[in-house]
C-alpha cells in the first residue's frame, strides 16, 4: 500500500512541504542530494547567505541511487554515503506514494541497527535520518527517541526540531511540540519557529494570534520573489487549514488558492480535494486529479478520487474503489500496514465501502498513534453517517474525551 500524501503528513503533513522550502533555496540557500525533507547540518548560520545544508531541488534520480548504493556496498560504514541514500529512498517515498522505499532507506542504515540511539555511538545525520524515515512510517515513538538523541548531540540542528515539533503535534502533545518550535528558534531559525508556534496556537483556539503571526511571515523578506515560493505555499496552507478549523471556508478557499498558485503537487494537492469535498464539491476534485498522470499512481490521489466518484455517482466508481481496495488487501501482509494505513483505510470504509461500523473500528486504531484535526474530522464523520446508533454513540465519546485532552478548537467538529 503507497498511502502518503505528504506527504502527511510532515508532513508526513505540512512540514514535509515546509522543509522542502529550504531545498528550494530559501533562508537557507539549499541544493544538492536528494530528501523530501530539508536536513540541517550542525553549522549555525551567521547570515542569509551562510550556506546550512546542502540540498537538491529536484529528487535524486534513480541513477545517483544506484551510484550510492554502490558506493555504500563497497564502504558500508561511510555515514555520509549511507544517509545520502536514505534521503534518496525517502524522497522517492514521498514522490511515489510508496513506504517499501522508506524501509529501503531505513536498510541503507544497517550499520548502526544494533547500536542504541542513546549509546553516543550512532552518527547524528544518522539518527535524523532515521527519525524522519520512522516519522514517515508512523513510529511516532521511535522517531521521537532517535531525534531527542540527537539533539543532545547537536542541540542547534533545525531539522531536528522541526521534525520533532512536528511528531508531537501528531501525537496530540502540543506543549512539547512547542517547546521543539522553541529548540528551533534558539536554533536561529525564526521565521520557521513562529510559523511552527503559530500552528499549535491556532489548534488550541487561538486563531486571530495566530493569524496575525502567519499573515505577517508572508510578508517577510524569506517569503519574497521565487526563492520564497516554497515557504508562501507553506504559510498560506497553514492559514487555509487555520481558516478551515475556524469554520471560515471562504477564507480557507482564499488561502488554499494563493497556496495553489504556487504549484500544485503532493500535499497541497490532496489537502485541496479534502476541502472540495468537505464542501461537498466531489466533481471539482473529479476534474482536478482524473487527468493527471500520477492519480492513479498515487493512493493519497486515488483514494479521494474514489471518494469523490463515489459522492458524484460517477461510473469510474466501481475502477477505482477496486484498485484501491486490492492496493489495502495487498498490503494487509505488512506488519505495519495497520498503523501507517488506519486512517485511509477508516476513510475508505466510510465514505467508499459505506460500512460505518468497519470505519469506527478503523478510526479508533488510528487514533492510538496520530491524533491530527483530520484523525477527529474522521471520527466525527464516523458520527454523522450513524444517526441514533451505537456507532453514532460510541464515535462521539472518542470524539468528545479525545478534544478535551488535547484542548483541540474544530468548528467541523461539531454535531448537529
Amino acid at each position: 500500500m503507497r498511502t502518503h500524501a505528504h506527504a502527511h503528513p510532515v508532513s508526513h503533513r505540512l512540514w514535509g512541504r515546509m522543509v522542502r522550502t529550504w531545498a528550494a533555496g530559501g533562508i537557507l540557500g539549499l541544493a544538492g542530494l536528494g530528501a523530501s525533507l530539508a536536513w540541517a547540518s550542525p553549522h549555525q548560520p551567521l547570515s542569509d547567505n551562510d550556506i546550512l545544508e546542502t540540498l537538491p531541488q529536484q529528487s535524486a534520480s534513480r541513477a545517483e541511487a544506484r551510484r550510492l548504493r554502490q558506493q555504500l556496498a563497497r564502504q558500508p560504514q561511510d555515514a555520509a554515503t549511507a544517509v545520502a541514500l536514505a534521503r534518496a529512498y525517502l524522497d522517492q517515498a514521498h514522490q511515489e506514494g510508496d513506504a517499501r522505499l522508506a524501509g529501503l532507506g531505513l536498510g541503507a542504515l544497517s550499520a548502526w541497527q544494533n547500536l542504541r540511539p542513546e549509546s553516543g555511538q550512532v552518527p547524528t545525520e544518522v539518527l535524523v535520518t532515521h527519525g524522519t524515515i520512522a516519522q514517515y512510517l508512523h513510529d511516532f515513538d521511535g522517531a521521537a527517541r532517535r531525534l531527542q538523541q540527537a539533539l543532545k548531540q547537536d542541540p542547534r540542528h533545525a531539522q531536528a526540531w522541526i521534525t520533532l515539533a512536528t511528531v508531537r503535534r501528531v501525537q496530540g502533545r502540543y506543549a512539547e511540540s512547542s517547546q521543539a518550535c522553541e529548540g528551533l528558534k534558539a536554533a536561529g531559525n525564526t521565521v520557521y519557529a513562529a510559523a511552527c508556534l503559530a500552528e499549535n496556537q491556532s489548534l488550541r483556539g487561538q486563531q486571530a494570534s495566530a493569524r496575525q503571526t502567519l499573515q505577517g511571515l508572508l510578508k517577510q523578506a524569506e517569503a519574497q520573489g521565487a526563492q520564497g515560493s516554497g515557504l508562501r505555499q507553506w504559510l498560506w496552507t497553514t492559514l487555509a487549514e487555520l481558516e478551515e478549523r475556524a469554520g471560515q471556508p471562504q477564507a480557507a478557499e482564499a488561502a488554499w488558492q494563493q497556496a495553489l498558485a504556487e504549484g500544485r503537487e503532493g500535499y497541497v494537492l490532496s489537502a485541496w480535494a479534502d476541502f472540495l469535498l468537505h464542501q461537498q464539491r466531489p466533481r471539482e476534485v473529479l476534474a482536478l486529479l482524473a487527468s493527471r498522470a500520477d492519480a492513479t499512481r498515487s493512493d493519497a490521489l486515488l483514494l479521494r478520487l474514489a471518494v469523490a466518484a463515489t459522492q458524484a455517482a460517477d461510473p469510474r466508481a466501481a475502477g477505482w474503489r477496486g484498485l484501491l481496495q486490492s492496493r489495502f488487501e495487498a498490503s494487509a501482509a505488512r506488519p505495519e500496514a495497520s498503523r501507517v494505513h488506519a486512517r485511509e483505510q477508516a476513510r475508505f470504509a466510510l465514505t467508499v465501502r459505506q460500512s460505518p461500523t468497519e470505519a469506527l473500528a478503523l478510526a479508533q486504531a488510528n487514533l492510538q498513534t496520530q491524533r491530527e484535526p483530520a484523525d477527529l474530522l474522521l471520527m466525527a464523520e464516523v458520527a454523522r453517517a450513524q444517526p441514533n446508533t451505537a456507532t453514532r454513540q460510541q464515535a462521539l465519546q472518542n470524539l468528545q474525551t479525545l478534544s478535551r485532552q488535547l484542548g483541540v478548537h474544530d468548528a467541523r467538529l461539531a454535531l448537529p
